[in-house]
């Protein structure tokens, strides 16, 4: 069995620890200690009042039919370290591999873990690669890769699909490398392909600002209806396969954003490049945040409201006939080091019931959106979510036996 290394910790798998104090800009550490963060504003926690700071004593339950950290909670945890990697065997291993993983969710979830003040709102979500899923049966949802998109040609093969998805999430920043690096001393022998710490602002549901400064998240599923539809797997009753059902499929894309030139644009171009206002997240068409775009309302002179190559257009699913996608989104930066300015970017994080409804509209987005020319991908994966599990049955047991 393998362990996590020092290193591997601190600036690989651990990067909460070095890069989330970078990304931003102290406001991790503020926030997790309820002092100010980077906006002077003071975060308080579930034990406000208390002597000993630390997160939200409200946890989030690991078990049911659905995996944790997709649909709850509600309002995605501020913040988040997702983990890619390889596994040296193939699909006979996954068995024991799996339930092994899962006990240990169950055990660092609960406060039975090594995580001194407690899990809080912690929550796993764990997705299998298509090579692991297409040698279970080929047949399945989750076997089919991610094609290339527009700019996707330099991105480093190390950072393209994987066999396993770990993404932890939280309020407490410093928890989540030591989580992992028990869930990954559960797994065994594992290669860390790519990690990545993320953050997220201040927001309700899955709406947030993105590092541009818009309003992200608006559009998605809401309610047991529209989830259900959208984005869980369906039961053998509705038509699904019973092995996938309460599963979903995952992507994951690593997108840097060239903030510097987007923040050149007057204001006025920008929220012609969104299709929204910057202010307050309203169409350009009119109405509130938590309203659609009129795709066909125009200008006394016959123009659109909302520029015909606006992300808000583009991505407007009447465009590619295909479903709602959950997006749960979070901001990412490393430090500049002398002539290197950092990155600073999306990582954009999506649940659907087909990999489809997001192809068709990445494809949308290459061909007709203007805020393609402010992104740059680097890491691009997919992955089969598992269905929930509890104590009594394990975690992926449904797919292998």
């Amino acid at each position: 069995m393998s362990g996590v290394s020092r290193r591997e910790l601190l600036f690989g798998t651990g990067g909460a620890i070095a890069g989330l104090a970078a990304t931003a800009g102290g406001m991790a550490a503020a926030g997790a200690l309820g002092g100010p963060d980077a906006y002077g504003r003071t975060l308080t926690s579930a034990r406000a009042g208390t002597d000993t700071p630390g997160p939200p004593s409200e946890g989030v339950e690991a078990t049911g039919s659905t995996q944790a950290g997709i649909a709850r909670p509600a309002t995605p945890q501020r913040f988040g370290l997702l983990a890619v990697l390889d596994l040296p065997d193939g699909p006979e291993a996954l068995g024991p591999r799996l339930a092994a993983l899962g006990a240990a969710i169950l055990t660092v979830t609960n406060g039975a873990g090594p995580l001194p003040d407690g899990p809080g709102d912690l929550t796993v979500t764990v997705g299998l690669g298509p090579r692991l899923v297409a040698g279970i049966d080929p047949g399945l949802p989750g076997t089919a890769e991610l094609p290339s998109f527009a700019g996707d040609g330099s991105m480093d093969p190390r950072r393209q699909g994987g066999d396993l998805l770990l993404a932890l999430h939280g309020s407490d920043p410093l928890a989540l490398p030591t989580a992992l690096r028990e869930l990954r001393a559960a797994l065994g022998d594992t290669v860390l392909r790519w990690s990545e710490s993320c953050f997220r602002g201040p927001g309700e549901g899955t709406v947030v600002r993105n590092p541009l400064g818009f309003h992200d998240g608006i559009v998605v599923p809401h309610g047991d209806d529209e989830l259900a539809r959208e984005v869980w797997l369906p039961t053998a009753a509705d038509g699904g396969d019973p092995r996938v059902a309460g599963g979903t499929v995952c992507v994951v894309r690593r997108l840097v954003l060239d903030t510097e030139r987007f923040a050149g644009l007057p204001p006025e171009g920008q929220d012609a490049v969104m299709g929204r206002r910057r202010s307050d997240g309203a169409p350009l068409s009119g109405g509130t945040l938590s309203d659609d775009v009129d795709l066909h309302a125009k200008t006394p002179a016959g123009e659109y409201l909302v520029p015909a190559r606006s992300h808000a257009r583009a991505a407007h699913p009447s465009f590619t006939g295909s479903g709602l996608m959950l997006r749960r989104g979070y901001t990412f930066a490393t430090p500049a080091v002398g002539d290197d300015p950092g990155e600073t970017g999306l990582l954009f994080v999506c649940f659907q019931r087909e990999l489809d409804t997001f192809v068709r509209t990445q494809h949308r987005l290459d061909e007709a959106d203007a805020l393609t020319d402010f992104v740059t991908p680097t890491a691009s994966a997919t992955f089969l979510v598992l269905p929930g599990f509890d104590a009594t049955r394990p975690l992926g047991s449904t797919l292998t036996g």
